[in-house]
């Protein structure tokens, strides 16, 4: 029980953490996601290439360090097919995802309090009302099993993240130098 309070203590904090970065790096504002779904600013990809590099290189560290144990979950198509439409119409409706509706909400902006915390809770209660028998139909349909890609190409994982952790720089370095 007391782990159990430790974990959920850290996961307030590193929330908080995040929030408040996502607010920093502007990505809680409509407009800059926006601006990203039209390809005009490009702050949210950089701030997710920014994301996958620490997480990447983080959670690996920490797992060779002996600190975390990574269990990645077997998945399926068409759970990916039906959480990618779920986030894609909330996004498509109202211009955020989860965790950008979350500092929005900690900026005070109307549009997230209102619409996005509604369609949160009004979208995990009908998916909670759905779920028995989803469960047995198109959430198992195209099961795959837990690989990382480590794993799916027999490196050690280093080999894996130094080449993705280096072609997201690039990607990086590319559009600072276009302007973008």
């Amino acid at each position: 029980m007391a782990n159990n309070k430790v974990q959920l203590f850290w996961g307030l904090v590193f929330g908080i953490a995040f929030g408040f970065l996502l607010h920093k790096g502007g990505v809680t504002k409509f407009d800059v996601i926006v601006g990203q779904l039209v390809l005009e600013d490009f702050t949210v990809l950089k701030i997710m290439m920014s994301a996958v590099i620490v997480g990447a290189v983080g959670l690996h560290l920490f797992q060779a360090l002996g600190w975390v144990q990574l269990k990645p979950k077997e998945g399926s198509w068409g759970r990916n097919a039906l959480g990618g439409l779920i986030f894609g119409i909330g996004f498509a409706l109202l211009g955020y995802c989860p965790g950008t509706i979350a500092g929005a909400i900690g900026n005070g902006y109307l549009d997230a309090s209102i619409g996005g915390l509604t369609g949160i809770l009004v979208g995990s209660a009908l998916f909670a009302a759905r779920y028995p028998k989803l469960k047995d139909g198109i959430l198992n349909r195209g099961a795959f099993r837990a690989t990382t890609l480590p794993q799916l190409f027999m490196f050690n994982r280093w080999a894996v993240i130094a080449p993705l952790c280096a072609l997201i720089l690039a990607l990086f370095f590319f559009l600072e130098r276009a302007g973008l």
